[in-house]
């Protein structure tokens, strides 16, 4: 016996004076909700309601429990309204990782916004630019900017494209040259993102692209460094549009070999398979996805 749903009709009988109204209320024939009340007066082995050819009413002890089974009832309710909500309003903690100079330029102005709409929800922002095993370190969300979404066990969700832009500071162009090929980079001094001063390589172009081997003073794996060198005339920088827009409008960047645009990347939010129905995570990625 459905216990839960011979109360609901029990009450919906009491409520609406008859079985037939009830049986309209809730969707069922008459003989299925005379069925579910017969099996719950069985089950109670007390006789719940006084049947008439005109009407139905409780009897005392019908009553008496009808006022307990709209207090139950009530509590289920509230209870699967709060778990809704729980499911539905983002909340509690959310530990979140992403590169640092994204992180800063554009991803705290938005979560900003984000949690004046939650205000229920506690957000741990971590930035660096160390790739990550985001399950391993507990982040819910995790902001990549990559060729291709990395990481086995996870979602990926594209937030937006990413162009990359091979500039140099006018400066640097006037003491050494401006480059008009890819292949001219070989004697130009290129500042890379990565961890390796040697044995890097640029792929510009496409059909056909040009994979050329650089050289240069400077690696890091942070954008904001290698931007801060190529202002200062170090040298020549692919780097994410995102970082250098400003100073490519101010023409203290300037865009070189803008006919062998390098291939782009994307920004990726990544999360764990587990995550995929929680809504803090759900609602993040939502928001940013629209707004980035």
């Amino acid at each position: 016996m459905d216990k839960l749903e011979s109360m609901r009709a029990f009450t919906q009988v009491v409520e609406a004076g008859g079985f037939a109204a009830a049986a309209r209320q809730m969707g069922l024939s008459r003989s299925a909700v005379n069925k579910l009340v017969i099996n719950l007066e069985e089950h109670l082995q007390t006789q719940l309601l006084h049947r008439t050819t005109r009407q139905v009413s409780p009897t005392d002890a019908g009553r008496a429990y009808y006022d307990r089974c709209l207090a139950i009832l009530a509590d289920l309710e509230a209870a699967e309204l709060s778990l809704t909500r729980l499911h539905q309003e983002p909340r509690g903690s959310l530990r979140i990782n992403a590169p640092m100079t994204f992180g800063t330029l554009h991803l705290a102005p938005l979560l900003v916004e984000f949690m004046a709409l939650y205000p229920d929800l506690h957000v741990e922002l971590v930035l660096n630019d160390r790739r990550i095993d985001p399950i391993e370190e507990g982040f819910d969300i995790t902001v990549r900017i990559a060729a291709q979404p990395p990481g086995a066990g996870l979602i990926a969700h594209v937030l937006a494209a990413c162009p990359l832009v091979v500039c140099a500071a006018p400066a640097y162009l006037q003491r050494q040259g401006l480059p008009t090929h890819p292949s001219d980079l070989k004697h130009h001094a290129c500042l890379h993102y990565g961890h390796r001063a040697q044995d890097n390589s640029w792929t510009l172009g496409t059909a056909p692209s040009h994979t050329v081997t650089i050289h240069g003073p400077l690696c890091c794996n942070n954008g904001e460094v290698l931007r801060a060198a190529a202002l200062a005339g170090l040298g020549i920088a692919m780097l994410p549009e995102f970082i250098v827009a400003a100073d490519l409008q101010q023409d203290h960047l300037r865009p070189i070999l803008a006919d062998y645009p390098p291939l782009g990347i994307t920004i990726y939010a990544l999360y764990p398979v587990n995550r995929h129905l929680s809504a803090k995570v759900t609602r993040l990625v939502e928001f940013l996805a629209q707004k980035i």
